[in-house]
């Protein structure tokens, strides 16, 4: 940055010396010429190195040729380096002028996305590129996040599901899917806990949970009528070959119109969908609290859930929300990184500051 200021004011510099010359006479210029080529030969005549050129003088010598015929008075150099060093000027000036790459994002977007990354240490790139487009309309890739973000010293991320078979057969079958499992939680008095989720595989959207320190068949086949409404779409309840879905519960559960449908014995990726949702709600609720009683999980579960159905951005749903409310989808603004009308971003800590929802609040006119 220096070096580029220097070299700036010698140019300056030079630019000025040659207006003031230019208002002197031609009769004067010519025995000052003159004048400099007898000095000139007689250091060529003694045979004394000069030194080596500036950047500034380079330039300048190039700009003067333009001006008359420089070949008749070059001296301190061959006519091949001194079209070398047009040659390089003009590279420099192309360089200058045609950058490569695309342009930064604004400060305010880089600020923006190291604030949410901040605030929420779990989630990645995808996750906050989803959350700037669905809440706030611009158009971030996840690379550009990965870019702009802190970075984090985790190992690499697991390996992508490659079954084919039951992949396909979620797709076809997934608005007519639910599933349930269940999930063990430690409290502050080292009490165990038992977590039923029921979820619906179309909209990945939690239907129903609930907390218990004794899971039953029968407590297990009531949370499930709580969940299934009578006037349901479901054909098929999916679930593993824990003890609690006993026979009978799942003759009661034919009793309501479902068909159930048994993973494969040690398969959870059978169960996909449901264990996903498991680890999601484990690394972004429990993993980060630790519950003091039976009500205060329950009441936390009832916090997330809610943030997971309306808040969470699931990028398998396009990207999309599971219960998407009525003011989306937010319109993408014109220009891909800035807004469109002035107002800032204000956040919505939830639940209690775990997570952060977004939006955008418009200043008043």
């Amino acid at each position: 940055m220096m070096k580029s200021c220097l070299l700036g004011l010698k140019l300056l510099a030079d630019l000025l010396h040659f207006v003031v010359l230019g208002l002197r006479s031609k009769s004067s210029l010519a025995a000052e010429n003159l004048f400099l080529r007898k000095q000139l030969t007689f250091y060529q005549e003694r045979r004394l190195k000069p030194r080596r050129t500036s950047d500034s003088t380079r330039l300048t010598l190039l700009w003067l040729s333009r001006w008359f015929d420089w070949r008749s008075a070059l001296t301190i150099v061959t006519p091949k380096t001194f079209i070398a060093w047009h040659r390089r000027g003009f590279q420099f000036y192309w360089r200058r002028k045609c950058r490569h790459g695309r342009p930064p994002i604004p400060l305010e977007l880089q600020r923006l996305i190291r604030r949410m990354a901040g605030e929420n240490p779990s989630w990645g790139e995808e996750r906050i590129a989803d959350e700037l487009l669905l809440k706030l309309g611009l158009r971030v890739s996840p690379r550009t996040v990965r870019k702009y973000r802190p970075k984090v010293p985790f190992g690499p991320t697991s390996k992508p599901r490659c079954d084919q078979r039951w992949s396909t057969f979620l797709r076809n079958h997934a608005a007519v899917i639910i599933a349930g499992d269940f999930c063990v939680v430690v409290t502050a008095t080292f009490r165990l806990l038992y977590v039923l989720v029921v979820m619906e595989h179309a909209s990945r959207r939690i239907i129903h949970f609930n907390v218990t320190a004794h899971p039953t068949a029968a407590w297990t086949l009531q949370q499930l009528r709580e969940a299934i409404p009578s006037d349901h779409t479901y054909r098929f309840m999916l679930h593993d070959h824990d003890s609690i879905f006993s026979a009978g519960c799942d003759a009661s559960i034919a009793h309501l119109g479902l068909e159930v449908v048994k993973t494969p014995v040690r398969s959870p990726q059978a169960n996909a969908l449901c264990e996903r949702l498991i680890g999601t709600l484990r690394r972004e609720c429990l993993d980060w609290l630790i519950p003091l009683t039976e009500e205060h999980l329950r009441k936390t579960l009832r916090l997330w859930s809610a943030h997971y159905n309306r808040g969470r951005p699931r990028s398998s749903l396009g990207p999309g929300l599971p219960e998407p409310p009525v003011n989306l989808p937010v319109p993408q603004q014109c220009r891909r990184h800035r807004f469109d009308r002035p107002g800032r971003v204000v956040a919505r800590p939830v639940p209690n500051g775990l997570h952060h929802e977004y939006g955008f609040l418009a200043c008043a006119a």
